[in-house]
């Protein structure tokens, strides 16, 4: 009896579908024949109880994507995606960008013109020429100032006066200190003190006026003055506390003056106690009159 022959069991074509596996991709199983790079291989579905791996997809016959990798100089920094960082914008973006940094540069320019061309209208303050209308710092301002007002009134010898000058290319000072004895005491009765300033390099002015006209908002119980006909600008500042009395209290008062970028003040002190031989002291009007009178003096001498 003749047996028929088996047939025989269909060989596996070599192009069978890659079943999932476990290993990481890429599998490496190498895809059959007639998988090209413009017909990749389909993946099979999974079959019933088969398990299944997620991994990376990949498409047969193409390079695996590289893993992103971090920015140059920033190993800690990352992108987002995969691949390599974005290349800057070509074309129109480029052109936009070379002309957003041109019309910067040629605003920095303009700008630097402009502050330039305000320095030179205007002015920084300090290339200015000194407007000393023609004084002149005496080494001796004691024997070049006038208070023969004072003199008149206190007659006792008090000893020499002190005195100290500065010349300095930026400010020429002297300074002048007196004491006032009258015929008779015991001990000085009141104090005089001059001041004679020359600024070669900078305008007085501004700081003149913030001081001296609102010199009672910083010192209580002072009176503020403006006395005309000396210099640009002058200022009276007085304070009286003897309330009529010879034996307690005291009289300050000073005459500030600027004229151009010189400044002088006269200052004149008196404190009394029950302890005094001046028994008759001047009132403070006495002492303004002496002051205003023996500045012009010193002034028109000192000047032009």
């Amino acid at each position: 009896m003749s047996t028929s022959p088996q047939p025989q069991q269909p060989e596996q074509p070599s192009d069978a579908p890659v079943q999932p596996s476990a290993y990481p991709y890429p599998h490496p199983r190498s895809p059959g024949p007639g998988a090209g790079a413009g017909h990749p291989q389909a993946a099979p579905a999974p079959q019933p109880g088969q398990q299944t791996f997620h991994h990376q997809p990949t498409l047969a016959g193409l390079p695996a994507q590289p893993q992103p990798q971090p920015h140059p100089g920033n190993p800690y920094a990352q992108h987002t995606g995969y691949g390599p960082a974005p290349a800057p914008p070509s074309g129109g973006g480029g052109k936009a960008a070379g002309r957003a940094v041109l019309w910067a540069a040629v605003g920095a320019v303009v700008a630097s013109a402009a502050w330039a061309a305000g320095v030179f209208l205007v002015g920084d303050g300090r290339g200015a020429e000194a407007d000393l209308r023609g004084y002149t710092a005496p080494a001796n301002l004691c024997t070049s100032a006038d208070y023969s007002s004072f003199k008149a009134q206190y007659t006792g010898d008090a000893g020499t006066p002190t005195h100290n000058e500065l010349e300095d290319p930026a400010l020429d000072d002297s300074y002048c200190s007196v004491s006032l004895k009258k015929a008779g005491s015991t001990y000085t009765d009141a104090y005089l003190s001059i001041q004679l300033q020359l600024h070669k390099k900078t305008d007085p002015g501004p700081e003149f006026t913030a001081r001296w006209k609102n010199y009672a908002e910083s010192r209580t119980g002072y009176d503020v003055d403006t006395v005309t006909g000396i210099g640009d600008e002058a200022y009276l500042v007085s304070q009286d506390t003897t309330g009529g009395s010879s034996t307690s209290g005291s009289i300050d008062a000073t005459l500030a003056v600027r004229d151009g970028w010189v400044t002088y003040s006269m200052d004149y002190s008196l404190y009394l106690s029950s302890y005094d031989d001046d028994k008759d002291p001047p009132e403070l009007d006495e002492v303004v009159d002496w002051l205003k009178k023996d500045t012009r003096a010193t002034l028109e001498a000192l000047g032009d």
